[in-house]
């Protein structure tokens, strides 16, 4: 398949606009600014609130005036990772697409689908002539991947409509009604420069090439943490040597399982052979149990510069410690359905040097309320015990279902028409903005649904172009029904 073949060609010219604009989460700017031209060009009602969502009117096709107001609603920002060798700055830089077989891909960086996509469907539909639908409200909003800040501090009078659909999904064929609610958890150890002891071998540890993905939707397909792989090694090392921290960088955002990490670490030259051939063994070990799942693991063992100061012992075993004895992943399923009802990923683990600090981050989601406190709650008891101050933000909602969902209805129904067959009806173990809009518009039907994506807050994201078609067809046929 070729660039020239993309369907429905109005959405991939859209998409391939959107990825023009660099639009990292908390830096969206440019992508307002973007999003308010399109929708004054075109003659619509166009406007932005306090927090820089954005929303275009459109009205209805004639002979639709009657109809309830549709709301489509996608976030404009983007997860901004890349490949530790691809040279690319997301402040500036348009992402850069290239078609692989039915996949769309992007040359070592994520590829913005997440949630690209969903905007350029809405930008598609703005600018359609040859669609009916009843009054549209399209919205944009910012700031999803590293906090929901966008929907959050969206006002309750922004939106007007009685139906919302969200196109911020993952799986064609899957209609989502229900999400799980998260909050992040911080740790902080503050430790003490040490002068670095005579007779010193200073190593560099890596552990890079694991699978990662997004640690709600990925977090129960048994994928490696590499924090916690290169922790575990550390753990292991310590029962048989001295270990002085000297660097520790891993991981990256929270809504990421981690898929490289770094130490550097001091040992005593007598203990180099015995770190190396142990190193070697761990790794072996490790590649047989993630065989699966994490086919292209690589462990780097290299020689480090000496360095003068080191993190003080006490400190550094701290930490190593509690990395090896926090909780990570699926913590419980649900009871109801096949489903994770709560975890916890370990995403990042970084030392700050100018203020004498390594800071831990986290995030935990669950669907119950409850269950969220207590997983957030285990996280900081085990870094307490290890001396570090924690820190529990106060978290997203989840969103309930409603049984008597009219919109989910003809979602179905269309579907079934469209397809021949019946759509997964299911929730979700990710935070959608559909929780908060739940709080703020209690009177909102909502459903979500999207094209199939994989690999999603890696550079590894991929688009399957097929399925674009279907949900667009299948969009427009509720647009029309409802």
């Amino acid at each position: 398949m070729s660039e020239t073949m993309l369907k429905p060609a109005s959405v991939f010219e859209c998409f391939a606009q959107v990825n023009r604009v660099p639009r990292p989460s908390k830096r969206e700017e440019r992508m307002i600014d973007f999003l308010l031209q399109y929708g004054q060009s075109l003659g619509l009602e166009t406007r932005r609130d306090e927090t820089g969502n954005v929303i275009i009117r459109k009205p209805a096709t004639p002979g639709m005036e009657g109809r309830p107001t549709v709301i489509l609603q996608s976030h404009m920002d983007m997860v901004c990772e890349k490949n530790a060798d691809t040279e690319f700055d997301f402040d500036r830089d348009a992402i850069q697409t290239y078609v692989d077989g039915e996949w769309m891909r992007a040359k070592g960086t994520t590829l913005g689908a997440d949630d690209g996509i969903g905007v350029a469907m809405e930008m598609a539909l703005l600018a359609a002539t040859d669609v009916k639908h009843g009054p549209l409200e399209c919205v944009f909003t910012r700031d999803e991947e590293t906090g929901l800040t966008g929907a959050e501090g969206m006002k309750d009078d922004f939106m007007s409509g009685q139906y919302l659909i969200n196109l911020d999904s993952e799986d064609e064929g899957e209609i989502f009604v229900s999400c799980a609610g998260g909050c992040r958890t911080t740790a902080t150890f503050h430790y003490e420069e040490k002068t670095t002891p005579m007779s010193q071998y200073f190593v560099r540890l890596t552990v890079k090439g694991l699978t990662g993905g997004h640690s709600g939707d990925d977090i129960d397909k048994k994928r490696a943490n590499a924090n916690k792989l290169l922790f575990r090694f550390l753990y292991q090392e310590l029962k048989k040597m001295p270990i002085l921290l000297a660097d520790v960088q891993a991981g990256g955002l929270h809504n990421a399982i981690p898929r490289e990490a770094m130490v550097v670490i001091s040992i005593p030259q007598g203990s180099r052979d015995l770190l190396s051939a142990d190193w070697n063994l761990f790794a072996t070990a490790v590649r047989e149990e993630y065989s699966v799942t994490e086919p292209t693991v690589e462990f780097l063992m290299e020689t480090a510069e000496p360095m003068a100061t080191v993190v003080d012992r006490s400190t550094g075993e701290r930490l190593i410690m509690a990395i090896q004895g926090v909780t990570n992943g699926v913590f419980a399923m649900s009871q109801d359905i096949a489903l994770v009802e709560t975890s916890t990923n370990l995403a990042s683990i970084h030392m700050v040097p100018e203020h004498h600090t390594i800071e831990i981050n986290s995030s935990q989601r669950s669907s119950i309320y409850s269950a969220r406190v207590n997983v957030a709650n285990a996280f900081e008891a085990v870094f307490q015990l290890a001396g570090a101050e924690t820190e529990t933000g106060e978290g997203y909602p989840g969103w309930k279902p409603n049984p008597n969902s009219h919109l989910l209805q003809v979602a179905v129904e269309q579907y079934r028409r469209l397809f021949q067959k019946d759509p997964v009806v299911r929730g979700i173990h990710a935070g959608l903005e559909c929780g908060l809009f739940s709080e703020k518009y209690p009177h909102l039907d909502m459903v979500s649904f999207g094209p199939t994506l994989r690999g999603v807050h890696s550079p590894d994201e991929k688009l399957l172009i097929p399925t674009v078609q279907m949900v667009w067809d299948h969009l427009l046929a509720i647009l029309e029904n409802i």
